[in-house]
């Protein structure tokens, strides 16, 4: 691993070139649009627009839970959001998320559309309007709450600290490697304790603090994020793995992580999202046979 030349600070930092690895052009240092563009329009009450990146899948999670209990003021409009080629950066985007990240969601079911950027706010958002996976009880609610904001927390350290520098930056640093890994299974610890205890993470029901760390980490465990499963010792953490894979079977679950996906297997695709048609059948098949 080769070892990183010493750097000191200029006074006043510059931004003069890309860095960044394989996301390099996404990252800026200033927030706005780049060019004039509007956003796609469907149908329904929802207007979705994100990726099935971890906290996209969040959402689509969300939405195909609600519709799998039968809620159908939950439909909703699934568009793609290309971030390797800025369409976060479009003018539409920014006017629903100013800070230029999936997911990003257009309420239109009242009289005035809302617009909820940042998917822990989105999740909290739904689960209110349609009274789901999230408990009123103000107990069993504050236990959810905590877990939904542990996971906004410190997914920042499994994505953008681990993930970069173990799996997208261009040199492979031992310091920055060493200094996430060591956080990444501190937190995969802190999820196997309370696993251990509990079916869920906040008792013995789903709910969204479950969709919003299982994108994160249960994709993990499961072995689909950075490639990092053996690195990690995933297996170790078996009350994680034992969550995981039940949340994983669940067909609502298995719907959600193929909008807005554009990569992996095309069976596991689904690009755009604007009803439960799109959902191919042999689709339909396979995820019928895994929730056997």
């Amino acid at each position: 691993m080769s070892q990183q030349n010493e750097y000191t600070p200029p006074k006043v930092w510059n931004w003069d070139a890309e860095s960044g690895g394989r996301f390099a052009n996404i990252n800026r240092p200033i927030a706005g649009a780049t060019h004039e563009k509007d956003l796609p329009a469907g149908e329904h009450p929802f207007q979705l627009y994100s990726l099935a990146t971890p906290n996209g899948v969040k959402v689509t999670v969300m939405f195909e839970e609600l519709l799998a209990l039968g809620h159908a003021g939950a439909e909703y409009d699934a568009f793609i959001i290309d971030i390797s080629e800025g369409d976060q950066f479009s003018s539409g985007f920014v006017d629903v998320n100013p800070n230029s990240k999936i997911p990003a969601l257009l309420d239109r079911s009242g009289e005035t559309p809302v617009r909820i950027f940042e998917s822990g706010a989105i999740l909290v958002h739904l689960a209110e309007k349609f009274g789901e996976f999230l408990p009123i009880d103000p107990a069993a609610r504050a236990e959810v709450m905590s877990w939904l904001f542990w996971q906004m927390g410190s997914a920042p350290y499994l994505g953008g600290g681990f993930g970069h520098f173990y799996a997208y930056a261009p040199e492979k640093w031992q310091y920055p490697i060493d200094r996430y890994t060591m956080e990444v299974k501190r937190q995969l610890d802190v999820l196997d304790k309370r696993l251990a205890e509990s079916r869920f993470l906040a008792g013995d029901d789903y709910t969204i603090a479950d969709m919003a760390v299982w994108a994160w980490y249960g994709t993990l465990v499961l072995g689909r994020l950075y490639d990092a499963a053996e690195f990690l010792d995933v297996a170790s953490y078996k009350n994680v793995v034992r969550w995981a894979e039940e949340i994983d079977v669940r067909p609502a679950v298995q719907r959600g992580r193929m909008v807005n996906r554009a990569w992996g297997d095309p069976a596991e695709q689904l690009r755009e999202r604007h009803n439960a048609s799109d959902f191919e059948t042999s689709t339909w098949d396979k995820i019928g046979e895994a929730a056997e």
